[in-house]
């Protein structure tokens, strides 16, 4: 060994025999643990925002001083007896348990002194029940009547009812004609399944997403960017799902905001989402912009249609200047929409639609099925299932099936040119309240509106107590209408009501009270939203 190395061992040996060996373990291990924890704050605070995690920081510590927690629960108890005595929820008076002797026929009575419980609800509610008009009896009745013919059907066994499997295939099928799957830019093997609603077709398309991106890029720690906007079923999914959920602010004209969702994409990202329109404003994000975005970071691109699958083909049939939104875009993946809305089947019935087979259901036998559930190994024999149910209602599936091949292309058609010009009235009505504005600019058949005068949500109050029942909103506060056939003939009435409502508020705020204006006013201003999702999950929880 040459003398420069002897020297330098000399050197190391002098300045290691300062410090005791503990202290030369101890050292890299605490240094290892810091920057693990200096990993885990950074994570902690880019996954929920700066702010969100100053707050939990502060009412977290604020919750160990002794009595503190105590209040805080005993006040947002008083907030759950608020919301139950204003829904007036009465389970005291419940059937329990099974009567002794049956009833019999005598059950339809007691059906229809229930159902007068029930608010007047034709052309008063925001969406809610579709249908309307003098033709709106007769296609109940129709829609009824296929149920009732099919009630006892089950598409899970296809060799006892082949009738249930090709309505549900023809629903699919005319379904992803409306959303350009005979256009060339298809790839024409659109494929799809009917579920029970939007929330279902959303939770499929993202399961089946993460199954799909597993094996195509082996993504195991999966995640999506949705804008701020969109529905959440994507947050039930995301929790169903184990995957980890980017909630992206919306632009200036409460669109998705393309550039910000570009930037949270990463290694991990399986899916970005679009809606056509948006359920809070009505608008129909970017999807061309959304489309090319997926394209070019190879990941999965789902378009919300559940609101607007029904209307907005027509309305570009009729001239409506529209964004585009459907499977014409290249990349989008996957689609969902709801018949039970515009396409006026009954409650219960969506479909959820796919580029191709290939995502849906995967082509090896090793692989994970992707939507598909196939067990071969069962006692009870082979079984296979499309959805997220296994049993379903085939009169569900004959009912939409009805309500589509009765109304046919002539009738949607005449449907949206009614509900387009009705929501166009309501607009310019709202407009001419000074009070209020609109927020963005609507493309369909909802209209949001707030003030920046007035307390928005005691105008809802109001309207509340006038019989009309609208949709309560945040971020930012206001409330909208969710125009349906119902309200073509009583337009004048909500405009007179709600310019009347405006006024009250205006001049009589302190008047005002109960309702729910101050549980919506203190959830918008509340900065620890753990609090409010706390409130509203005690609230679910006492009331089911």
């Amino acid at each position: 060994m040459d003398e420069t190395a002897l020297g330098l061992r000399a050197s190391a040996n002098a300045f290691l025999s300062q410090y005791e060996p503990l202290t030369l373990v101890l050292t890299p291990v605490v240094g290892l643990l810091v920057a693990i924890l200096l990993h885990f704050i950074i994570h902690f605070l880019l996954e929920n925002g700066i702010k969100r995690s100053f707050v939990g920081l502060i009412m977290g510590a604020v919750k160990l001083v002794p009595g503190v927690n105590k209040y805080i629960e005993g006040e947002k108890q008083k907030v759950v007896d608020k919301l139950q005595s204003g829904i007036k929820c009465k389970r005291e008076s419940w059937q329990t348990e099974l009567p002794h002797i049956g009833l019999g026929r005598e059950v339809i009575g007691r059906l229809t002194s229930q159902k007068e419980k029930d608010v007047n609800w034709q052309g008063r509610c925001s969406g809610t029940v579709y249908i309307g008009g003098h033709e709106s009896e007769g296609h109940f009745l129709l829609t009824n009547e296929a149920y009732s013919m099919f009630s006892h059907t089950n598409p899970l066994h296809l060799d006892v009812f082949p009738s249930i499997a090709q309505f549900e295939g023809e629903v699919v099928a005319m379904t992803a004609s409306l959303l350009g799957s005979k256009e060339e830019a298809s790839g024409g093997q659109v494929c799809g399944n009917m579920t029970s609603g939007g929330t279902e077709s959303i939770l499929l398309a993202v399961k089946t997403t993460r199954d799909y991106m597993k094996i195509k890029k082996g993504i195991k720690k999966p995640e999506m960017v949705i804008p701020e906007s969109a529905h959440s079923a994507y947050d039930k999914a995301a929790q169903y799902f184990n995957i980890k959920l980017w909630r992206v602010p919306v632009n200036e004209e409460f669109q998705a905001d393309v550039k910000k969702i570009r930037r949270s994409i990463n290694k991990n990202t399986i899916m970005i989402v679009g809606s056509a329109p948006g359920f809070p404003h009505g608008i129909i994000d970017p999807i061309e912009e959304l489309g090319e975005l997926a394209l070019n970071f190879g990941i999965c691109f789902h378009v919300d249609l559940c609101l607007g699958g029904f209307v907005l083909p027509f309305a570009r049939k009729l001239g409506y200047p529209l964004p585009c939104f459907d499977f014409a875009v290249q990349g989008v993946t996957s689609i969902s929409v709801d018949v039970h809305k515009y396409g006026l089947g009954p409650k219960g019935t969506s479909v959820v639609l796919y580029r191709n087979r290939e995502i849906r259901k995967a082509n090896c036998c090793l692989d994970p099925q992707h939507q598909f559930v196939a067990v071969t190994e069962w006692s009870g024999g082979l079984y296979v299932s499309p959805t997220v149910a296994g049993s379903r209602s085939g009169g569900l599936i004959a009912g939409a099936w009805a309500a589509m091949m009765s109304l046919g292309l002539e009738g949607y058609m005449e449907h949206t040119r009614v509900l387009m010009e009705t929501s166009k009235r309501i607009q310019n009505g709202i407009k001419e309240i000074s009070e209020l504005f609109i927020i963005g600019k609507p493309h369909m058949t909802v209209i949001a509106f707030g003030s920046k005068v007035i307390d928005i949500f005691k105008v809802n109050d109001v309207m509340s107590s006038k019989g009309w029942h609208l949709n309560a909103l945040q971020k930012p506060s206001s409330v909208h209408i969710c125009v349906t056939l119902q309200h073509t003939p009583v337009v004048e009435d909500f405009l007179i009501d709600l310019k009347e409502s405006v006024k009250i508020v205006k001049e009589e705020p302190g008047t005002i009270e109960g309702g729910l204006a101050p549980i919506y006013g203190a959830a918008e201003k509340m900065p620890d939203r753990g609090m409010v999702q706390d409130l509203i999950v005690a609230f679910m929880d006492s009331t089911c």
